[in-house]
Formats: C-alpha cells, sequence, structure tokens
C-alpha cells in the first residue's frame, strides 16, 4: 500500500474514531493526526494477535485502522485528563 493511501485510511480513521471517542468534538485536526498513527498501531496490534493488520484499501482495513485509532485516541483523552467515552 503506497503512503498516499496510508495517510487517507488514517484521515477516514482518525474521523470515525474522533466520533467514537470524543463524541462532544474536540480538535478535529489533532484526532485526525492520531487516526493516522492509529492505522499503523491497528496494523500492528492485529498482527501480534495473529490475525491479518492492514491488507489494503478495504473495509476490513478501515475496521483495523479505526480500531487502532479508537486505542490510540483513547489513550491520548486518557493523558491529556479529559473524559473519554
Amino acid at each position: 500500500m503506497s503512503i498516499l493511501a496510508w495517510i487517507v485510511l488514517g484521515l477516514v480513521a482518525g474521523f470515525i474514531a474522533s466520533k467514537l471517542v470524543n463524541r462532544s468534538g474536540g480538535s478535529l485536526v489533532l484526532d485526525l493526526v492520531l487516526g493516522i498513527v492509529g492505522a499503523l498501531v491497528g496494523g500492528f496490534l492485529f498482527n501480534q494477535f495473529g490475525s491479518a493488520g492492514v491488507t489494503g484499501f478495504n473495509l476490513y482495513s478501515l475496521l483495523v485502522a479505526t480500531v487502532g485509532a479508537v486505542v490510540v485516541l483513547f489513550i491520548y483523552h486518557l493523558m491529556a485528563g479529559r473524559r473519554a467515552l
């Protein structure tokens, strides 16, 4: 998968995760950037648990990236002192 596809997938996953974790609306740009990082984290986590990580630009990869983005955003909001979920 190309770098551009990773970025687009991370942006979409970050947007979805932002709506799941921070319903009140926060820094959308920060949530999207953390979503890109979350796409990488999601691929890593799924690989560690024996499942395929991000396999391409498809719905499964979007699910993996969204799970990773939710994890990253949840941890960020806990560390930043904001209420998550």
